[in-house]
């Protein structure tokens, strides 16, 4: 069982994922406003968030980066907005995941699930570093470094390069750092690794692939 904090105005959705996820099991908790979330985040300590982004208050990508900056635990975002774009921008801002609606309940609880894995994977060992040739990823504080020099990465890059990183020698198909780094709903979108590693190796001055 995970205690889920729901964030979204709309009262008949909030109904339907306490009914919903509770009879799979899950603790859930649900508020209406950004104010409120960013409350319940910092005292109840909820295993996964959902948010959506259409809040009456502020703007949900913000309450996002704002959460993102003090815990990790993991985003779920819910938009009725299927554009690339916004989910590119949900991900940058450090979202672990991202769902349009309408949507299942058992597809909602699958994302869940798969949220808590990766969660559970990522600080589930002792291991707070990273290098690989003349790069240094630090797990703990989402910090790298590219011989010496310090990197701007959005969350999702630092995610892509710490799963490479983490398997260094190792053949990884798009399919499979789709599946661990975006998630199984992602397993196809593979146009969004060309993406990030395009924009990666530009901000690695690596232009050519050498390293990545």
């Amino acid at each position: 069982m995970a205690a889920i904090l729901i964030i979204d105005d709309d009262i008949a959705l909030l109904n339907a994922c306490k009914v919903g996820l509770r009879a799979l099991g899950h603790d859930v908790d649900t508020v209406e406003t950004s104010g409120q979330g960013a409350a319940a985040v910092a005292l109840d300590s909820p295993d996964v968030i959902v948010l959506d982004l259409g809040l009456p208050d502020l703007d949900g990508m913000e309450v996002c980066t704002r959460i993102r900056g003090w815990t990790d635990t993991p985003i779920i975002i819910l938009s009725a907005d299927d554009s690339e774009d916004r989910k590119i921008e949900a991900l940058d801002g450090g979202a672990d995941d991202y769902m349009t609606k309408p949507f299942g309940m058992r597809e909602l609880d699958a994302r869940l699930r798969v949220a808590l894995r990766h969660h559970g994977a990522d600080t589930g060992g002792d291991q707070s570093e990273l290098r690989v040739g003349g790069l240094t990823l630090d797990l703990q504080h989402y910090e790298a470094t590219f011989h010496g020099e310090w990197l701007d990465l959005t969350p999702k890059e630092f995610d892509f390069l710490a799963y490479l990183a983490r398997h260094v020698g190792k053949v990884c198909t798009r399919r499979t750092i789709m599946e661990n780094v975006w998630g199984p709903a992602y397993a196809n979108d593979l146009h969004y690794l060309k993406v990030y590693a395009y924009r990666i190796r530009r901000k690695l001055h690596d232009q050519h692939g050498r390293f990545l």
